[in-house]
């Protein structure tokens, strides 16, 4: 990893207009869905950054066309599995999740012998859960290291069981990845254990395979009921900007300042988008326009809050605790311990630099900012997209420096540059 460090003055305010990249979990989905179509589909405001691109590489092995210039991303579908009958390919994911659950789902039900391997930290994030369900349709696949943990060996086949139970309580990317695999596997019913954390990102995935023509039938979070019509492009798909990246740009705006927040919906299918909300709740002015949100500063207080349903967007409440007089508590947060690095000890190791008092159990983290220190710190960002963006928040209480910023470039590689296009000093 590069060693490098980012020195970021004290923020007094900020002020302008932002327009926010495409969302990462739209942008792997509809890169996955769009290879197993029938037709070819034009991507636009696809995002560009590391995800996208280990998925794209990904889609290019396993024989997709995939044709990219500055305005959209073209992909020519296979009209089903991937069938090329592929050998022994080995696809390295990175730190992907949105790449590393739904393609092992992909696979496993199409033609030939993959291997999914990834960084380090992948094969401590858990996907034994996935595994096993489609193990129990009929599926082969192995583990190569730690039982539960990537890297895995995949043999494609075909479906032998159509119906499915899986626990939804370690990741709901376990359930999207099935969901997207249903159609083009002849059909699945897919039957939840459990309390399924993250409901929202399951909507989002049911609300693309619709998009491109899957019949789903639910209820509630418990079954999911998808036909085996397989997929047909709509021709052109337009992503969303990310509603999880507009969060840090929010609370900006939240903390000091007004930002007009460009390319998301009123009915945006992602959950994160009701962050506003919670802004709007803690004091912040937000205000809503067709294709915009704009959020103003107010006077911030504390919240307790349960965050299961927006676990990325509840990291940006952290930093805010500086900015409020009264405790920030957040709650049902289990799944911070198995993203890019364990979120909760991280957070608080980082908080605790500025003399917050900082409470945190296996799945909530209580932050108290009403005495704090004057130290400039340095901020770790162990090897974490979403580190390195909540902690540049801090900047508008003191000078502090980043270390290596570059991990950002997993998700919004263009995100302090734009920061510095609104920043007030």
């Amino acid at each position: 990893m590069i060693n490098s460090a980012l020195k970021i003055p004290k923020i007094t305010a900020v002020k302008g207009q932002v327009i926010l990249p495409g969302s990462k979990s739209l942008s792997n989905r509809a890169l996955l869905v769009s290879s197993l179509a029938s037709g070819s589909t034009r991507l636009l405001n696809l995002l560009k950054s590391d995800d996208t691109a280990r998925m794209m590489e990904a889609l290019k092995a396993l024989k997709v066309e995939v044709r990219s210039n500055t305005s959209f991303v073209e992909v020519t579908g296979k009209g089903g599995p991937f069938d090329e009958g592929l050998n022994e390919l080995t696809l390295n994911l990175g730190n992907a999740g949105t790449a590393m659950r739904p393609l092992c789902a992909a696979l496993a039900v199409s033609d030939g012998v993959f291997t999914l391997t990834g960084e380090p930290r992948m094969f401590e994030r858990p996907i034994g859960p996935l595994i096993e369900a489609l193990k129990s349709m009929g599926c082969n696949i192995e583990y190569l290291n730690n039982d539960g943990f990537p890297p895995v060996q995949i043999r494609g086949s075909r479906v032998k069981k159509h119906q499915v139970t899986i626990d939804g309580s370690t990741s709901s990317q376990f359930i999207s990845a099935l969901l997207m695999a249903a159609p083009i596997c002849g059909g699945l019913e897919i039957n939840v254990q459990g309390d399924l954390i993250s409901k929202p990102y399951v909507d989002l995935t049911i609300s693309l395979i619709e998009k491109f023509g899957a019949k789903v039938k639910r209820n509630g979070y418990n079954t999911f009921t998808v036909d085996g019509g397989g997929y047909a492009s709509p021709e052109v798909y337009l992503i969303e900007s990310d509603a999880t990246s507009a969060t840090y740009f929010a609370a900006a705006a939240a903390i000091n300042g007004e930002l007009e927040l460009f390319g998301l919906p009123l009915d945006s299918v992602q959950g994160d988008f009701r962050f506003f909300e919670v802004l709007k709740s803690m004091g912040a002015k937000v205000s809503y326009s067709e294709h915009a949100v704009t959020v103003k500063s107010g006077t911030l207080k504390g919240i307790e809050i349960d965050m299961n349903a927006m676990p990325d967007a509840a990291m940006t409440l952290v930093p805010l605790s500086l900015y409020t007089k009264e405790e920030i508590v957040i709650k049902n947060i289990a799944s911070w311990r198995v993203k890019e690095t364990d979120r909760i000890e991280a957070m608080a190791t980082q908080m605790r630099k500025l003399g917050v008092k900082v409470q945190c159990g296996d799945d909530y983290i209580a932050l108290d900012a009403s005495s704090t220190n004057e130290e400039s710190p340095v901020f770790d960002t162990y090897n974490d997209h979403r580190m390195a963006m909540c902690m540049s928040l801090v900047a508008f209480n003191r000078d502090i420096v980043i270390n290596n910023p570059e991990v950002i470039n997993k998700t919004f590689p263009t995100y302090f540059n734009l920061l510095n296009t609104v920043i007030k000093r």
